[in-house]
């Protein structure tokens, strides 16, 4: 169920974010297939919202019997949307014996038991749906525990008036005279589930600022990837460093962090973690259950924001990312910008993509860009900064020479008296290591 509130008058101009050579592309190319479909409005249409509410359904194993879509000028408090299009919910759900209707919309608890009482069948928003897809999909303790802190606060304020059961006394020894009701009681064990899940996340991100100490303590930079769910970034990220996580159209189809080395052109070594996608009107119980993951975007040294060259509402979509990197207060942090599924755009656009110093166009699956995106990461990251400098070693220093040829650019070697004269260009790190044969 898809809903659209109009607005009348003129409100508060959104200011656009300027639109890379590559949405552009994205664009023209959506243009010459849909035809008249607009898209350059920095809000999702509509119908670009319903698109992607029957993208969350079907990750999360939904069939879809049906769609609705309602136009008002403004919300009905009780209901959202109007009685006479609840009543033609009712029935199109009664005649296909639906299980569930989902609505593309944050409903209150009051409004959702309104509508339920009318169409006699379960009904989640948009929220539920997110939490439900994101349950499906936690695979390590770290994951499951911040979705589960994420349904019970989601649940809390919908456990009032769940029916006549909630108001009654409880039973047994122990309850006779004023007791308490079953709303009561279980908001109680729902609170101190709560709490007792929120210690065991804080020991997660007690762990996690240990292993993060760790890291810091070398000078290896950090590097989040972000960017919308499904726009390519566990793709990008196996391409980068050769590791296994899964890939997948769904959305959200990678909820658990990973974190991988890689090395640069430079041969300087750099850590990269793949986050959870974004989207639009993420639940803010998301963000805040998962603190303890977005953490990793928090104190990156650089952030790849990772677009889909190929959709047409790349740039909305980029819109999205940085309203939550605001959120996070990671929006000022080093940032470059990966468009991604080149190869999903006609070839004359492909071609006239170029590269400039905050944008690289890349394809992930057809490993199109990935020598200039990684050189681009390479002038970008200050840390650990690579030095050409002239070393002489003893040839007995087998273990410091292969170090030499396996982290530094080699530019010369001669071999003179038992010494082997180098001249090299080597990160930092290395070159401290190595300090006692720099002559220069």
């Amino acid at each position: 169920m898809g809903v659209e509130f109009r607005t009348h008058g003129r409100g508060p101009k959104t200011a656009v974010s300027p639109i890379t050579p590559g949405a552009q592309a994205a664009r023209d190319h959506a243009t010459s297939i849909a035809s008249g479909r607009q898209s350059d409005s920095p809000d999702f249409s509509s119908d670009e919202s319903l698109d992607e509410l029957r993208t969350l359904a079907t990750s999360a194993g939904a069939e879809i019997a049906g769609e609705f879509m309602q136009r008002r000028d403004r919300p009905d408090p009780a209901t959202l949307i109007g009685k006479g299009k609840l009543d033609e919910i009712a029935g199109a759900a009664a005649s296909v014996s639906a299980d569930v209707i989902l609505f593309d919309h944050d409903l209150s608890p009051s409004q959702q038991r309104n509508i339920e009482r009318v169409v006699n069948t379960r009904v989640i928003d948009r929220t539920q749906l997110i939490l439900d897809i994101f349950a499906k999909h936690a695979r390590t303790r770290e994951g499951q525990l911040q979705v589960e802190l994420a349904q019970l606060e989601y649940l809390l304020p919908r456990l009032a008036g769940r029916g006549i059961e909630m108001s009654q006394l409880g039973g047994g020894i122990g309850t006779r005279g004023p007791g308490e009701t079953q709303l009561e009681t279980d908001r109680r064990k729902i609170y101190r589930r709560i709490r007792h899940v929120k210690q065991q996340i804080e020991n997660v991100r007690r762990i996690r600022a240990q292993q993060r100490q760790r890291r810091e303590s070398v000078p290896v930079a950090t590097i989040a990837l972000v960017g919308y769910t499904n726009a390519g970034k566990s793709t990008l990220f196996n391409a980068l460093t050769k590791a296994a996580v899964l890939e997948s159209p769904r959305m959200f189809a990678t909820l658990d962090p990973t974190l991988r080395g890689a090395q640069l052109p430079s041969k300087r070594k750099v850590v990269l973690s793949d986050t959870v996608g974004f989207i639009r009107h993420l639940p803010h119980t998301l963000v805040s259950a998962f603190r303890a993951t977005l953490e990793e975007v928090q104190r990156a040294t650089l952030l790849l924001q990772i677009s889909d060259a190929s959709s047409p509402i790349s740039a909305e979509q980029d819109a999205q990312v940085e309203s939550v990197l605001k959120e996070l207060e990671a929006d000022k942090k080093p940032r470059l910008h990966v468009m991604n599924k080149i190869d999903l755009l006609p070839p004359k656009q492909r071609e006239s993509l170029r590269d400039d110093q905050e944008t690289v166009h890349v394809s992930a699956a057809k490993g199109i860009g990935l020598t200039t995106l990684l050189d681009r990461i390479d002038s970008v990251l200050e840390e650990d900064r690579p030095s050409r400098v002239r070393l002489r070693i003893p040839q007995k220093e087998g273990k410091a020479l292969a170090l030499l040829q396996a982290r530094a650019r080699i530019y010369s070697r001669q071999y003179q008296d038992g010494l082997v004269v180098l001249e090299a260009e080597a990160p930092e790190s290395l070159l401290r290591r190595m300090r006692e044969w720099v002559v220069g």
